[in-house]
């Protein structure tokens, strides 16, 4: 009678530890599980890294690195597409600075969806700002500085001349931005600008884009009624 009361008792314990053994197994398998997942998701870190190649730009440090930038970023043509059509420019190896900025802002997507915002009957289109938030995030992104004027290398504000408000300019952050530029429309150029402004470029192709968005109906702050926008700019051969 013994024997048979103890045997099953033997048997019981002998499932429960067996049971207890698969939970144990269970335990493991699904902590490694775990552990191989959670390795995974710490391994990919691209923003750290893509935020490390582009330093947010200040006075201190933007000409020191457009000095290196325009060395290793040789590129000086450029498409500007708009609502009105395509307008291809030549950025001026001379200067330098404005050339690499330009190029850099072009890298970075920056001018994709901003407006020719102000534009004066026969005289110039500027672009490169808007009133979206999005755009003064992405300023914000890449950081607040300013050019140093280049005014003395022979370039004239002739019609197509790209050019861009010097930091001689009072209140320099507001009007020397080197987020904008204007494109000289009048025919006979506008040369009582030189000394005063930085060209940098010209037009290329598409001075008749130029002209339409010249002709777009405009409040009394030269804001164009209707928002003519810049597409996109993009860099080409």
């Amino acid at each position: 009678m013994r024997f048979r009361f103890v045997f099953p008792m033997i048997i019981g314990i002998g499932l429960l530890l067996l049971n207890c053994e698969d939970k144990q197994t269970s335990k493991k398998n699904n902590a490694s599980v775990v552990k191989d997942s959670v390795v995974s998701e710490t391994i990919i870190i691209p923003k750290k890294q893509t935020d490390s190649i582009y330093p947010k730009l200040t006075d201190a440090n933007a000409m020191e690195f457009f000095l290196k930038y325009e060395k290793e970023h040789k590129e000086n043509k450029a498409r500007i597409t708009t609502d009105f059509g395509i307008i291809e420019i030549k950025l001026y190896d001379k200067t330098k600075f404005h050339r690499a900025n330009f190029v850099y802002l072009t890298k970075r997507n920056y001018f994709d969806g901003t407006q020719f915002y102000r534009v004066v009957k026969n005289f110039v289109i500027q672009g490169g700002s808007s009133d979206d938030y999005n755009i003064a995030k992405r300023r914000q992104k890449i950081g607040r500085y300013l050019l140093p004027p280049d005014t003395k290398r022979g370039y004239t504000h002739k019609r197509g001349a790209i050019s861009m408000p010097s930091s001689e300019i009072d209140n320099a952050y507001k009007l020397a931005s080197p987020f904008q530029f204007f494109i000289i429309q009048r025919p006979g150029g506008a040369k009582y600008l030189d000394g005063d402004y930085t060209v940098f470029g010209e037009v290329t192709s598409g001075m008749d884009v130029v002209d339409k968005i010249n002709s777009v109906k405009t409040d009394e702050g030269d804001w164009p009624l209707h928002n003519v926008y810049i597409r996109k700019i993009e860099l080409i051969d």
